[in-house]
């Protein structure tokens, strides 16, 4: 009996699906994508139906992690809630993955399973060795490390690292779906940036690898930079709006062969270090490695000019409106600011803004409208207060050395413009309000 792996944080819908599925073969039900990884080393199963959402990570992301890990192809089926999240999804190898929309019938279930194991079966056994990224359709981390690996040993040219920077916050305010849209599309403009005979591949996460032959100056690699960031910002804008505030880019860091060597792991560990040196000087450009610039750099690990190292330190691109953090990010500073009030007594305020819907406050509050009240309190606050996004429905606050009647004023503005947002009063604004204390 042929073994199904379900993946699903919904766990009313978990059940129901493994007891569609249970008369005709041997179920594993799991909740999270790190119990999935896990239980596939354990049960090596035939199939994997997965929420494409689950909390944490991505179905992209589970089938990725387990491909990395035991270098296989396994089959899986994706439910998901809409047909955009279908439509978007063009990195995936037709044969071995399919959709299923929800809310399913129990018929519909048991043939698409028995669809996807019989395409399965014909490419090379179920289990056949993988060389793509299920999402991007890029070679995958061992199969780039292989490719590229013979051209550095055979070839001249230039190996990239193009990192995508401020990508974790897509996740964490447009939420998981967006970012895989982001992903794909970048994948795409990195496959327009180099030629047919290039490689190309994604070394996990947001970090990409490609190998081009036959470049040799650094101008050529300026420009695909320039190119990549470019078509970047218009894709980000076209996905999450041109008021889109997250300022993706990204950074690459180059090293040539054979100049600088000929062994792929000598290379890419190369590679890194100049790209390592594009995030310190403010991201979004490209470095070429410098076995001159390296040594300097290894033995003086701070700059010693205090200007230079205050401007690596300080914000590029400041946008208007409070300083917006990651969950991350935020608890860091409030933890500082806590010791700063323990020591000064300045007197910060911590706010908690919830949103909820007029009619039932258990009624989840829909992306857009948790991205929208988001933006609201961000851009009515000052720009030394802080302000993180949690979950859909809640934004924190710190409010920097406010005495109360200028929180009061400061909670009162977000109301006003929260209304003019939503005249018709569906979602309503409560907040909670104490000092930053330890």
């Amino acid at each position: 009996m042929k073994k199904i792996l379900i993946v699903d944080d919904e766990r009313i819908t978990l059940r129901m699906t493994q007891h569609i599925l249970a008369p005709f073969y041997e179920t594993i039900c799991v909740t999270s994508g790190a119990e999935a990884v896990e239980k596939y080393g354990d049960e090596r199963p035939d199939l994997i139906l997965a929420n494409l959402h689950i909390s944490g990570m991505s179905g992209f992301e589970l089938l990725s992690e387990i491909q990395e890990q035991y270098a296989e192809r396994i089959p899986a089926i994706f439910m998901t809630a809409n047909a955009e999240e279908e439509a978007e999804a063009k990195g995936f190898d037709q044969r071995a993955v399919d959709f299923i929309r929800k809310p399913f019938r129990a018929d519909v279930l048991i043939k698409r399973v028995d669809n996807i194991l019989r395409n399965a079966e014909q490419i090379d056994g179920v289990k056949a060795v993988v060389v793509t990224d299920p999402m991007t359709g890029l070679l995958n981390k061992p199969s780039s490390k292989q490719e590229i690996g013979a051209l550095c040993k055979n070839s001249r040219g230039v190996l990239m690292i193009i990192d995508l920077d401020n990508f974790k916050l897509v996740n964490d305010l447009y939420g998981h779906s967006m970012g895989d849209k982001v992903l794909i599309r970048f994948a795409e403009i990195i496959r327009a940036a180099i030629r047919a005979n290039d490689v190309a591949g994604r070394m996990g996460g947001d970090e990409f690898i490609a190998f081009c032959q036959n470049i040799t100056d650094e101008a050529t690699i300026a420009e695909k930079t320039a190119y990549i960031n470019e078509e970047l910002l218009k894709s980000a804008k076209e996905f999450m709006g041109e008021d889109m505030k997250i300022t993706l880019g990204a950074s690459v860091g180059a090293v040539f062969t054979p100049e600088d060597g000929a062994e792929f792991e000598d290379l890419y560990q190369k590679a890194e270090k100049a790209l390592h040196k594009v995030k310190l000087s403010g991201k979004y450009e490209h470095c070429l490695f410098s076995e001159t610039e390296q040594s300097t750099e290894d033995s003086e690990e701070m700059p010693t000019d205090i200007r230079q190292d205050m401007l690596l330190l300080s914000e590029r691109n400041r946008e208007r409106g409070a300083f917006c953090l990651t969950p991350d990010e935020f608890k860091v500073v409030y933890r500082f600011l806590c010791r700063v009030e323990d020591n000064y007594k300045v007197g910060n305020h911590f706010i908690v803004f919830t949103i909820s819907h007029e009619e039932s406050e258990t009624e989840p509050v829909p992306e857009k409208i948790g991205k929208m009240f988001f933006e609201v309190i961000r851009d009515s606050l000052r720009g030394s207060d802080v302000v993180s996004q949690n979950g859909n429905s809640q934004v924190r606050v710190i409010l920097l050395e406010a005495e109360t009647i200028n929180s009061v004023t400061v909670i009162r503005r977000v109301v006003e413009n929260w209304k003019m947002k939503d005249p018709s009063g569906a979602y309503i604004i409560t907040y909670e309000m104490e000092m930053v204390k330890s």
